[in-house]
């Protein structure tokens, strides 16, 4: 049997109005149209639909079948046109965040605080455990964006930047490096150098001051916490290279100092990656622009 959701409609319009005459106005088709529809559509099912010398109209057994299947249906078809036309006109849709960048919640959370205010009606969260698969995860559509600072050639994505950070060497405000005015890479041969739990190639410490020039630190130890890595190094158990805006956070306060990587410093950028399909949605352009003007402020 093939159905329509045309024939569905007819099926409650028929039932609701009591008649043909009243259903095809509402249906905005001729008496006699819906009358070859429904003849049809009895052809199909094998059953007469209605019970034809009732006034007003009233449905067979068969018909009930329909109709219950036509109030199953039609409210959630009636819903998926909203959702679409929602996701036509950006205001609606989901955004699950997957972030390869341990300190990127410092300045995520208040961004999407403003996004939400905005934006109530978009689906947010964020999905941690994705972290060493996120890329691959934002093409199998698992995630909508991820915050990453290592853009790559990917199928489908798109890489659209946010905000240009400092990799900033922290210590101990008693370390003998805090003599300098920059860190240079031999610098740090003879160190501790405590990192997030990353690989080496996603860490800047790494993959843009020390493995280009060759150099190792004495050791690696690595935290998951900001808060507590701050702590190690104003301890004086080790030292760090951390994005600018954490340092910039006060909380941490001040028994530690900060210089910059070689001379002039080094510079990285952030990126949102998205889907090239959704790059053009409204929610996601305004979370990148809401994303740049809190980085411009902080």
């Amino acid at each position: 049997m093939y159905l329509e959701f045309r024939h569905l409609r007819t099926i409650r319009a028929i039932h609701q109005q009591g008649g043909l005459a009243r259903a095809a106005e509402v249906l905005n088709i001729t008496q006699s149209a819906l009358s070859h529809q429904v003849k049809a559509l009895e052809e199909q099912v094998g059953m007469e639909l209605f019970l034809r010398r009732s006034k007003p109209l009233k449905l067979s057994r068969a018909g009930h079948k329909l109709l219950a299947l036509a109030d199953k249906v039609l409210p959630q078809v009636a819903l998926l046109e909203q959702d679409f036309d929602a996701l036509r006109g950006g205001t609606a849709g989901r955004m699950h965040i997957a972030i390869e960048c341990h300190a990127c919640f410092e300045w995520l959370f208040p961004v999407l605080e403003r996004f939400r205010k905005d934006w109530n009606h978009i689906d947010v969260d964020i999905r941690p455990g994705l972290a060493f698969d996120a890329l691959p995860a934002l093409q199998r559509e698992e995630v909508d964006l991820v915050i990453s600072g290592d853009p790559e050639p990917l199928d489908g994505i798109e890489f659209i930047p946010l905000f240009d950070y400092a990799p900033t060497f922290v210590a101990a405000a008693t370390h003998p490096l805090a003599a300098k005015d920059f860190i240079e890479p031999a610098d740090l041969r003879n160190e501790l150098l405590i990192t997030y739990p990353v690989d080496k190639p996603r860490v800047d410490a790494f993959a843009a001051f020390l493995t280009p020039a060759s150099v190792e630190p004495r050791a690696v130890r690595q935290v998951e916490l900001t808060a507590v890595i701050m702590l190690l190094v104003a301890s004086g158990r080790g030292v760090s290279v951390l994005p600018d805006w954490v340092i910039a956070e006060e909380r941490y306060g001040h028994d530690f100092i900060s210089r910059p990587l070689g001379n002039p410093p080094l510079r990285k950028r952030m990126y949102a990656a998205v889907r090239k399909t959704e790059s053009d949605a409204k929610f996601m352009q305004d979370f990148v622009q809401i994303t740049r003007d809190h980085q411009s402020t902080a």
